[in-house]
């Protein structure tokens, strides 16, 4: 026998007992609260419906059942695709096979409901185990989401080679510093290394460093006691506190104050920190991930950066390469980026031609994965279905080369990207000038030999280039 109440509202209880009346007496009970309730007379029926796409918000499953029983039932309810896992389980029990009851939430059920079944108990029961698995659920979607959010995308032989490094550095306690230009995706790496790692159920905090005042970023990353300064009108928890457990991810830490990075160097040493305005000593577990888009090395060098804090952060080294290194990905990161944009607008997904694809390939990208990112969502808005060469920006068919000196075509780029290509164009006419000897050209360029080296391979400047 088995019988189903309509109409959807709290959510679905699948109940499977051969008595008539305990089936009747539940479907009155959380029918008349507003469930749907589904029926089964043996275990053999509710596998049935399980295997045939039922799928309940929680299961309340009698533990003497004829055929198979109840322990064994919930046994092969577990083993049901997409089901089994997820789905909450109540034993319901006589007095005299109570022992057998908690037996069975020793191997898996969440509750069990002893008879005669009180009314109000079984209501409570299903509605906080609803309530709470249902939480549960939306907080695995959120986690679903983000995970696919922060996922990094690629094919390349660089990225499979990054890759590989977060999966060996993760499980482990070491600090790591994540360099790379503007727009690289360093935060991505971060979230990685977090949900890799031991401490993937505990927080993720970040803190950009460039983006918090000067005269802010201690109190920010230590909290401060009630009274410490104007505006204080209580006690706060700073960012190593609220990540104390979990992962704290230091982003931009070149732009951090000399007094906030003797802090900062202290906390690593003793992983202890102290209040501003306060005394007593707060002691703070977290592994520490640093990230700058500057020459961390030159900002030592000319005294921007204390060395032994500098130490402390580079254990492990991790750098993320200019998009324009690895163009062969950005057919893959326009499709994920479409896929992102479909799924958190609600829309239909576009589709892109092979000629967007071509441009899109040649583009010189001076804001790496985070321009693309950008320039995707802008066509993906204004565009139709079918993305074409109509659809994209201008800039991008006038490639960095093909730029004349007019400010105006410019105008697509930020304050740094545009330094960075004028610097770019300069470093090449002196290269040209003094036919690529590299001694020569450091020396009209004023600079160290060494530093011209490094800086043609962050820039990307070939021999070849037009």
């Amino acid at each position: 026998m088995e019988e189903e109440s309509g109409g959807r509202t709290l959510g679905t209880v699948f109940v499977v007992d051969d008595e008539k009346n305990i089936l009747r007496s539940l479907r009155m009970i959380l029918g008349g609260e507003g469930f749907d309730v589904v029926t089964a007379s043996s275990g053999e029926s509710a596998l049935e419906r399980l295997r045939a796409g039922l799928y309940p918000d929680i299961m309340l499953l009698d533990l003497k059942l004829p055929g198979i029983d109840g322990i064994e039932t919930m046994r092969r309810v577990r083993e049901v695709e997409h089901v089994g896992s997820t789905v909450p389980i109540v034993m319901i029990s006589g007095h005299a096979v109570l022992g057998d009851a908690v037996e069975a939430v020793k191997k898996g059920a969440v509750d069990f409901l002893e008879k005669p079944l009180d009314r109000d108990r079984v209501v409570i029961t299903v509605k906080n185990l609803l309530a709470t698995y249902m939480l549960e659920g939306e907080v695995r979607d959120m986690r679903e989401r983000l995970a696919s959010r922060y996922r990094m995308v690629g094919d390349s032989a660089s990225l499979k080679h990054l890759f590989a490094e977060i999966e060996k550095v993760a499980p482990t306690k070491g600090r790591v510093l994540i360099t790379g230009e503007s727009g690289v995706g360093k935060e991505l790496v971060a979230w990685a290394i977090h949900r890799l790692s031991p401490r993937a159920n505990r927080r993720f905090v970040k803190v950009n460093c460039a983006a918090i005042p000067g005269e802010l970023i201690e109190s920010e990353l230590f909290g401060y006691e009630k009274g410490a300064f104007t505006g204080a009108a209580g006690t706060k928890k700073g960012q190593f506190e609220l990540a104390s457990g979990g992962t704290l991810f230091l982003d931009e830490i070149g732009d951090m104050s000399p007094s906030a990075q003797a802090k900062v160097l202290r906390a690593l040493q003793s992983g202890e920190i102290t209040r501003v305005g306060g005394e007593s000593v707060v002691s703070v577990d977290v592994r520490v991930i640093a990230a700058t888009n500057k020459d961390i090395e030159e900002e030592v060098h000319q005294g921007r950066f204390r060395e032994d804090l500098y130490f402390r952060l580079n254990v492990i080294r991790s750098h993320v390469p200019p998009l324009r290194e690895h163009k062969e990905d950005v057919p893959i990161l326009v499709e994920h980026f479409l896929d992102e944009f479909a799924r958190e607008n609600g829309v239909g997904r576009r589709t892109v031609s092979p000629e967007v694809l071509d441009r899109l390939c040649l583009h010189h990208w001076p804001g790496n994965v985070r321009e693309l990112k950008n320039v995707i969502e802008r066509m993906a808005i204004l565009g139709g279905d079918m993305l074409t060469p109509a659809d994209l920006p201008d800039f991008i068919f006038r490639p960095p080369s093909e730029r004349s000196g007019n400010v105006e075509e410019y105008a697509d780029l930020g304050l740094r990207e545009f330094r960075e290509e004028m610097e770019k164009k300069f470093i090449q006419f002196k290269l040209k000038e003094n036919d690529w000897n590299i001694s020569s050209t450091a020396r009209s360029l004023g600079i160290e030999r060494t530093n011209l080296h490094k800086k043609i391979k962050a820039l990307g400047i070939s021999r070849h280039d037009p």
